[in-house]
């Protein structure tokens, strides 16, 4: 429990249905599903469609979604891949014989096919039980009427803004500034987008104006995009893929996302000392790092779209594998520095997770990737679109190369808890590449040290990362730790921005008690009736 005369945020309990996301307007608006006949599933989607407007910087109609669904009752959750693809005419050949070795974030080429729509409308006419009509409604609402900007989003405007083009300064920037925090913001031409997928489904986004508008954009720009690559962009159905942590078994989505890395974290950390009752020693800061130094360095070798080449999983995720990379950390030193990855960095996107009077329980993650992604903003339509082509390695010889119609490496991974074949947590952690090590973080702060669902997020974050020799280090984070860190090997640097963001549900199925937590590095929270 934590201390009631210092600052925080105490856990959410409620006894029928519960919301947690990054935004109060989003969180509300999935209790306002739930209480009008909706599931989790169309909460969810209800939720991550007003966070594509409230939300700008961090997730769009125009990005990627992925989703971790458990009904009640269900022995292990469906799992649902909606992330983009590259144009059929892209490939690293093209691209090299131009002289682009690098996708840059702007660059059309970053730009893959949105998979997002698609996504909500297969997940809605499959497991949802209000009309995609109804779901959208608040959203569009908030687009047409105005919606006011909160600190966060306040703060990520004026960090991220410079990348927009000029149709998408048009829309954000108001005679060329970001807004300030409690201005009232509007998008009209999102609104009139949202309307038409309300009406027209599917057809509404990959076909017809919105899609016409979209194309004619980034073709302006550069861009190799088609209408069969539209026509074609349908994200699927895919197996789950677990691992076995303190009684509980911890379910990812597979690759092409990040999720079995967080798995293979899980492994390697669960048979390391605790060193204590402090989550944030120098001794156990240090073999958290060395563990992401090593599973990251794995990432980075063989991460890549599974249709287009072998991904050892099984191996990355067995025990015996954490074993040897456990046997590998040095508990006095730092190991010498590893070879740089080749991918190039990930930021950013938004959680959300709804767990309803069913307890039908419902992990959703919808990215635009970097702030404001690509910057590229289709006029008519007001699509922002995603730069998750960045995730791609511009090298002929590479897994994750780019070739026509595969999917990038993607960090956004969803996850789920569950016990005796039930959910008892949906939760994911934002914040690009932090996000797999910081499903560890979360799952120990709790399973190990016993911190309740919000102190586990609230506790500062560390991240070592993957492309370059240091270790980030949130502000609360005392200079004698950052001191003994640093005796030890580590190249220790301030954080410049909060690591990440997160959301939890737990369900407590004996008490029949919801308790959910939120991140208080984002403006969200959980709410429950």
């Amino acid at each position: 429990m934590r201390d009631l005369q210092s600052p925080g945020r105490s856990p959410v309990a409620a006894p029928t249905a519960m919301a947690s996301t990054s935004h109060p307007l989003s969180s509300q608006t999935a209790i306002s599903i739930l209480q009008t006949g909706g599931n989790a599933i169309d909460a969810a989607i209800a939720a991550a469609a007003v966070q594509a407007v409230v939300e700008p910087g961090s997730t769009s109609i125009g990005g990627d979604c992925f989703c971790l669904y458990s009904p009640a009752g269900a022995c292990r959750p469906i799992a649902f891949n909606g992330s983009g693809r590259a144009p059929l005419g892209l490939s690293s050949d093209w691209l090299l014989s131009r002289g682009i070795s690098k996708i840059t974030q702007q660059s059309p080429h970053s730009v893959t096919i949105p998979g997002a729509v698609d996504a909500w409308v297969q997940l809605n006419n499959d497991y949802g039980q209000l009309s995609l009509a109804d779901i959208l409604v608040p959203a569009i609402t908030y687009a047409r009427d105005g919606y006011p900007i909160t600190q966060r989003i306040a703060s990520d405007f004026v960090a991220g803004c410079d990348v927009l083009d000029s149709d998408g300064a048009a829309v954000f920037l108001k005679q060329g500034r970001p807004p300030a925090m409690g201005e009232q913001h509007s998008q009209p031409a999102l609104a009139r987008t949202m309307e038409h997928i309300a009406r027209n489904g599917r057809d509404g986004f990959y076909k017809g104006p919105v899609a016409d508008d979209i194309l004619a954009k980034l073709r302006a720009v550069g861009g190799l995009h088609t209408e069969d690559d539209f026509t074609t962009a349908v994200g699927e159905y895919v197996t789950p893929i677990k691992t076995a942590f303190r009684g509980y078994d911890i379910w990812e989505c597979p690759p092409n996302g990040q999720g079995m890395i967080a798995l293979q974290l899980l492994n390697i950390m669960s048979d390391i000392d605790l060193f204590g009752d402090d989550p944030l020693g120098p001794d156990r800061m240090h073999h958290e790092i060395e563990a992401g130094r090593l599973a990251y360095r794995d990432r980075g070798t063989c991460l890549a779209d599974p249709a287009f080449h072998q991904v050892p999983v099984e191996t990355i995720i067995n025990t015996d594998y954490a074993t040897n990379l456990r046997a590998m950390i040095n508990p006095e030193r730092a190991l010498d520095v590893l070879p740089p990855s080749p991918l190039p960095a990930h930021k950013s996107t938004v959680y959300i997770t709804v767990v309803d009077s069913d307890r039908n329980a419902c992990s959703f993650i919808n990215t635009l990737y970097y702030g404001f992604g690509s910057g590229i903003m289709a006029p008519n339509s007001g699509v922002l679109l995603q730069n998750r082509g960045m995730g791609f390695v511009v090298d002929t010889a590479h897994p994750n190369r780019v070739e026509p119609g595969k999917r990038p490496l993607h960090t956004i991974i969803p996850a789920m808890a569950t016990r005796e074949n039930r959910a008892v947590m949906p939760f994911g952690v934002m914040g690009g590449e932090y996000q797999a090590f910081g499903h560890m973080q979360l799952l120990t702060r709790m399973f190990d040290y016993g911190l309740d669902i919000q102190m586990a997020q609230d506790i500062a974050r560390y991240f070592p990362d993957p492309f370059e020799n240091k270790i980030e280090v949130e502000s609360p984070v005392p200079d004698a730790t950052r001191q003994r860190l640093i005796e030890m090997g580590h190249n220790i640097v301030p954080a410049q921005r909060p690591i990440g963001g997160s959301q939890a549900i737990w369900i407590d199925w004996e008490q029949g008690i919801l308790t959910g937590g939120s991140d208080p590095r984002k403006d969200g929270c959980a709410i429950g009736y």
